[in-house]
Protein backbone atom coordinates (compact mmCIF):
# COMPACT_ATOMS: atom_id res chain seq x y z
CA UNK A 1 0.00 0.00 0.00
CA UNK A 2 1.43 3.59 -1.21
CA UNK A 3 2.26 5.85 2.08
CA UNK A 4 -0.23 8.62 2.25
CA UNK A 5 1.17 12.26 2.15
CA UNK A 6 0.24 15.34 2.84
CA UNK A 7 -0.74 18.23 0.14
CA UNK A 8 -0.12 21.77 0.70
CA UNK A 9 -3.58 22.42 1.50
CA UNK A 10 -3.92 19.57 3.86
CA UNK A 11 -5.54 16.62 2.11
CA UNK A 12 -3.74 13.18 2.06
CA UNK A 13 -3.23 11.21 -1.09
CA UNK A 14 -1.02 8.20 -2.16
CA UNK A 15 2.88 9.17 -2.94
CA UNK A 16 3.35 8.75 -6.85
CA UNK A 17 6.63 8.34 -7.52
CA UNK A 18 5.90 8.60 -11.21
CA UNK A 19 4.71 11.96 -10.45
CA UNK A 20 8.55 12.55 -9.09
CA UNK A 21 9.94 11.46 -11.91
CA UNK A 22 7.80 13.59 -14.31
CA UNK A 23 8.50 16.65 -12.19
CA UNK A 24 12.27 16.14 -12.03
CA UNK A 25 12.39 15.15 -15.67
CA UNK A 26 10.76 18.57 -16.74
CA UNK A 27 13.90 20.45 -15.11
CA UNK A 28 15.98 18.60 -17.12
CA UNK A 29 17.18 15.01 -15.44
CA UNK A 30 18.15 12.17 -17.60
CA UNK A 31 15.43 9.81 -16.98
CA UNK A 32 18.27 7.84 -14.61
CA UNK A 33 18.71 10.63 -12.47
CA UNK A 34 15.20 11.34 -12.37
CA UNK A 35 14.27 7.73 -11.52
CA UNK A 36 17.17 7.35 -8.99
CA UNK A 37 16.08 11.02 -7.06
CA UNK A 38 12.97 9.67 -6.89
CA UNK A 39 13.33 5.87 -5.61
CA UNK A 40 15.89 7.98 -2.81
CA UNK A 41 13.17 10.13 -1.84
CA UNK A 42 10.46 7.20 -1.76
CA UNK A 43 12.67 4.79 0.62
CA UNK A 44 12.80 8.00 3.49
CA UNK A 45 9.04 8.82 3.54
CA UNK A 46 6.96 8.40 6.47
CA UNK A 47 2.74 8.43 6.50
CA UNK A 48 1.85 12.40 6.78
CA UNK A 49 4.92 13.64 5.13
CA UNK A 50 4.02 16.79 3.47
CA UNK A 51 4.71 17.59 -0.05
CA UNK A 52 6.56 20.85 0.66
CA UNK A 53 9.21 17.84 2.38
CA UNK A 54 9.63 15.48 -0.56
CA UNK A 55 10.13 18.58 -2.92
CA UNK A 56 13.23 20.14 -0.65
CA UNK A 57 14.43 16.72 -0.45
CA UNK A 58 14.44 16.24 -4.14
CA UNK A 59 15.83 19.73 -4.81
CA UNK A 60 18.79 18.44 -2.61
CA UNK A 61 19.76 15.43 -4.09
CA UNK A 62 18.96 17.45 -8.24
CA UNK A 63 21.77 20.06 -6.38
CA UNK A 64 23.91 17.58 -5.93
CA UNK A 65 24.07 16.61 -9.39
CA UNK A 66 23.73 19.42 -11.12
CA UNK A 67 22.87 23.39 -10.00
CA UNK A 68 20.66 24.28 -13.25
CA UNK A 69 18.67 21.74 -12.78
CA UNK A 70 17.72 22.29 -9.20
CA UNK A 71 17.03 25.87 -10.18
CA UNK A 72 14.41 24.87 -12.86
CA UNK A 73 13.07 22.24 -10.54
CA UNK A 74 12.22 25.09 -7.90
CA UNK A 75 10.63 27.16 -10.90
CA UNK A 76 7.14 26.86 -9.09
CA UNK A 77 8.34 27.79 -5.36
CA UNK A 78 10.51 30.57 -7.07
CA UNK A 79 7.07 32.77 -7.99
CA UNK A 80 5.89 31.99 -4.55
CA UNK A 81 9.08 33.84 -2.98
CA UNK A 82 7.96 36.64 -5.10
CA UNK A 83 6.07 37.74 -1.94
CA UNK A 84 4.65 39.57 0.28
CA UNK A 85 4.05 42.38 -2.55
CA UNK A 86 2.31 41.26 -5.86
CA UNK A 87 4.48 43.75 -7.71
CA UNK A 88 7.12 41.65 -9.04
CA UNK A 89 4.57 38.78 -10.42
CA UNK A 90 2.62 41.66 -12.45
CA UNK A 91 5.81 42.59 -13.98
CA UNK A 92 6.86 38.85 -14.51
CA UNK A 93 3.33 38.27 -16.06
CA UNK A 94 4.14 41.34 -18.65
CA UNK A 95 7.67 40.17 -19.05
CA UNK A 96 6.28 36.62 -20.32
CA UNK A 97 3.58 37.83 -22.67
CA UNK A 98 5.74 40.49 -24.20
CA UNK A 99 7.73 37.27 -24.97
CA UNK A 100 4.38 36.00 -26.91
CA UNK A 101 4.13 38.89 -29.03
CA UNK A 102 1.88 41.34 -26.72
CA UNK A 103 1.94 45.16 -25.77
CA UNK A 104 2.18 45.45 -22.28
CA UNK A 105 1.42 47.90 -19.34
CA UNK A 106 1.38 47.08 -15.70
CA UNK A 107 -0.95 48.67 -13.38
CA UNK A 108 -3.09 50.91 -15.41
CA UNK A 109 -6.73 52.85 -14.52
CA UNK A 110 -8.70 52.36 -17.19
CA UNK A 111 -12.03 53.65 -17.41
CA UNK A 112 -14.98 51.26 -17.57
CA UNK A 113 -18.80 52.30 -18.87
CA UNK A 114 -19.62 53.35 -14.78
CA UNK A 115 -16.23 53.76 -12.89
CA UNK A 116 -12.30 53.55 -13.40
CA UNK A 117 -10.69 50.41 -12.79
CA UNK A 118 -7.18 49.93 -11.73
CA UNK A 119 -5.97 46.82 -13.83
CA UNK A 120 -2.61 45.13 -12.79
CA UNK A 121 -2.14 43.88 -16.41
CA UNK A 122 -2.94 45.46 -20.36
CA UNK A 123 -1.84 43.57 -23.02
CA UNK A 124 -2.30 44.62 -26.25
CA UNK A 125 -1.44 42.63 -29.92
CA UNK A 126 -2.89 43.45 -33.59
CA UNK A 127 -4.63 40.60 -35.07
CA UNK A 128 -6.28 40.51 -38.44
CA UNK A 129 -6.02 45.06 -38.67
CA UNK A 130 -7.82 44.95 -35.48
CA UNK A 131 -6.35 45.26 -32.41
CA UNK A 132 -6.87 42.89 -29.41
CA UNK A 133 -7.38 44.45 -25.47
CA UNK A 134 -6.65 41.57 -22.89
CA UNK A 135 -7.16 43.21 -19.05
CA UNK A 136 -4.94 40.47 -16.60
CA UNK A 137 -5.65 40.47 -12.87
CA UNK A 138 -2.69 38.92 -11.32
CA UNK A 139 -3.75 36.81 -8.13
CA UNK A 140 -0.20 36.26 -6.40
CA UNK A 141 -0.41 34.29 -3.55
CA UNK A 142 3.09 32.83 -1.55
CA UNK A 143 1.40 29.48 -0.08
CA UNK A 144 1.19 26.90 -2.29
CA UNK A 145 -1.81 25.76 -0.61
CA UNK A 146 -4.33 29.02 -1.36
CA UNK A 147 -6.35 28.43 -4.15
CA UNK A 148 -8.13 31.99 -6.35
CA UNK A 149 -12.07 31.11 -5.43
CA UNK A 150 -15.04 32.07 -7.39
CA UNK A 151 -15.57 35.73 -5.53
CA UNK A 152 -12.56 36.80 -7.50
CA UNK A 153 -13.58 35.58 -11.03
CA UNK A 154 -17.01 37.10 -10.35
CA UNK A 155 -15.59 40.52 -9.53
CA UNK A 156 -13.09 40.23 -12.79
CA UNK A 157 -15.90 39.09 -15.11
CA UNK A 158 -17.60 42.45 -13.93
CA UNK A 159 -15.23 44.55 -14.10
CA UNK A 160 -14.76 43.31 -17.96
CA UNK A 161 -17.93 43.82 -18.71
CA UNK A 162 -17.96 47.46 -17.74
CA UNK A 163 -14.84 47.96 -19.34
CA UNK A 164 -16.00 46.42 -22.70
CA UNK A 165 -19.57 48.64 -22.74
CA UNK A 166 -17.42 51.72 -23.26
CA UNK A 167 -17.14 49.53 -27.07
CA UNK A 168 -20.29 48.70 -28.24
CA UNK A 169 -19.22 48.34 -31.17
CA UNK A 170 -16.70 46.12 -31.28
CA UNK A 171 -17.17 44.03 -27.62
CA UNK A 172 -14.68 41.26 -28.60
CA UNK A 173 -11.86 44.04 -28.96
CA UNK A 174 -12.09 43.33 -24.60
CA UNK A 175 -11.16 40.06 -22.86
CA UNK A 176 -10.40 39.44 -19.65
CA UNK A 177 -8.00 37.17 -17.97
CA UNK A 178 -7.35 36.04 -14.24
CA UNK A 179 -3.98 34.39 -13.89
CA UNK A 180 -2.33 32.93 -10.43
CA UNK A 181 0.69 30.93 -9.55
CA UNK A 182 -1.22 28.92 -7.62
CA UNK A 183 -4.43 27.13 -8.57
CA UNK A 184 -8.30 27.88 -8.73
CA UNK A 185 -11.18 26.56 -7.15
CA UNK A 186 -13.50 24.03 -9.54
CA UNK A 187 -16.45 26.70 -9.41
CA UNK A 188 -14.18 29.76 -10.36
CA UNK A 189 -13.21 27.31 -13.60
CA UNK A 190 -16.64 26.48 -13.61
CA UNK A 191 -17.84 29.88 -14.13
CA UNK A 192 -14.99 31.13 -15.94
CA UNK A 193 -15.42 28.50 -18.84
CA UNK A 194 -19.34 29.37 -18.68
CA UNK A 195 -18.59 33.08 -19.33
CA UNK A 196 -15.62 32.93 -21.53
CA UNK A 197 -13.21 34.33 -19.07
CA UNK A 198 -9.44 33.34 -19.36
CA UNK A 199 -7.66 31.48 -16.58
CA UNK A 200 -4.41 30.35 -16.34
CA UNK A 201 -2.53 29.12 -13.33
CA UNK A 202 0.49 26.56 -12.61
CA UNK A 203 -1.24 23.54 -14.29
CA UNK A 204 -4.28 25.44 -15.57
CA UNK A 205 -5.14 24.92 -18.34
CA UNK A 206 -4.09 21.14 -19.00
CA UNK A 207 -1.69 22.25 -21.88
CA UNK A 208 -0.15 25.71 -22.41
CA UNK A 209 -0.43 26.82 -18.34
CA UNK A 210 1.53 28.82 -16.77
CA UNK A 211 4.45 26.37 -16.14
CA UNK A 212 4.60 25.61 -19.98
CA UNK A 213 4.33 29.18 -21.23
CA UNK A 214 6.98 29.95 -18.48
CA UNK A 215 9.23 26.70 -20.21
CA UNK A 216 8.59 27.83 -23.18
CA UNK A 217 9.69 31.60 -22.88
CA UNK A 218 12.73 30.35 -21.02
CA UNK A 219 12.23 33.11 -18.74
CA UNK A 220 13.07 32.31 -14.98
CA UNK A 221 13.07 34.74 -12.25
CA UNK A 222 15.83 35.74 -9.30
CA UNK A 223 13.79 33.92 -7.20
CA UNK A 224 14.61 30.47 -9.31
CA UNK A 225 19.06 31.03 -8.41
CA UNK A 226 20.24 28.87 -6.04
CA UNK A 227 23.12 30.94 -5.55
CA UNK A 228 21.03 33.83 -4.08
CA UNK A 229 20.21 33.78 -0.19
CA UNK A 230 16.60 34.78 0.53
CA UNK A 231 18.10 38.35 1.64
CA UNK A 232 19.33 38.72 -1.81
CA UNK A 233 16.53 37.76 -3.74
CA UNK A 234 14.62 40.51 -1.63
CA UNK A 235 17.26 43.04 -2.08
CA UNK A 236 16.87 42.43 -5.80
CA UNK A 237 13.28 42.43 -6.25
CA UNK A 238 13.24 45.67 -4.00
CA UNK A 239 15.19 46.91 -7.34
CA UNK A 240 12.40 46.00 -9.22
CA UNK A 241 14.91 43.21 -10.78
CA UNK A 242 12.64 40.36 -11.31
CA UNK A 243 14.40 38.73 -14.65
CA UNK A 244 17.46 36.30 -13.89
CA UNK A 245 18.88 37.05 -17.22
CA UNK A 246 18.72 40.46 -17.06
CA UNK A 247 21.72 40.51 -14.24
CA UNK A 248 24.64 40.58 -16.24
CA UNK A 249 23.95 44.04 -17.46
CA UNK A 250 23.17 44.53 -13.93
CA UNK A 251 26.65 44.51 -12.18
CA UNK A 252 25.61 47.74 -9.82
CA UNK A 253 22.39 46.53 -8.90
CA UNK A 254 24.45 43.23 -7.62
CA UNK A 255 26.65 45.46 -5.84
CA UNK A 256 23.74 47.06 -4.00
CA UNK A 257 22.48 44.09 -3.31
CA UNK A 258 24.99 43.10 -1.39
CA UNK A 259 26.44 40.21 -4.02
CA UNK A 260 30.08 40.96 -5.02
CA UNK A 261 33.69 38.76 -5.61
CA UNK A 262 33.18 35.31 -6.06
CA UNK A 263 29.65 35.58 -5.22
CA UNK A 264 28.93 37.81 -7.75
CA UNK A 265 30.57 35.59 -10.00
CA UNK A 266 28.80 32.48 -8.56
CA UNK A 267 25.46 33.97 -9.37
CA UNK A 268 26.14 34.89 -13.03
CA UNK A 269 27.59 31.53 -13.77
CA UNK A 270 24.13 30.27 -12.82
CA UNK A 271 22.62 32.64 -14.30
CA UNK A 272 24.31 31.49 -17.50
CA UNK A 273 23.29 27.68 -17.27
CA UNK A 274 19.76 28.96 -16.39
CA UNK A 275 18.33 32.25 -17.74
CA UNK A 276 20.84 32.84 -20.91
CA UNK A 277 19.13 31.11 -24.33
CA UNK A 278 21.82 28.61 -25.82
CA UNK A 279 23.50 27.97 -23.06
CA UNK A 280 24.58 24.33 -21.45
CA UNK A 281 22.85 23.54 -18.02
Amino acid sequence: MSILIAKADGTLEPFDERKLVSSLSRAGAEAAVAAQIAHDVSVTLQPGTTTGEIYRRAFAHLREHKRGMAARYSLKRALLDFGPSGFPFESYLAKLFEVEGWHTKVDQIVQGHCVEHEVDVVMTKKDADKEKTTYVEAKFHNTAGFKTDLKTVLYVQARIEDIAANYPKDPTRTRGMVVTNTKFTAPAVQYAECRGLELLSWEYPRTNNLHDRIEAAKLYPVTALTSLSKRDKTNLLSQRLVLCNTLPQETRALATAGITGKKADAVLEEVGSLCIPGTAV
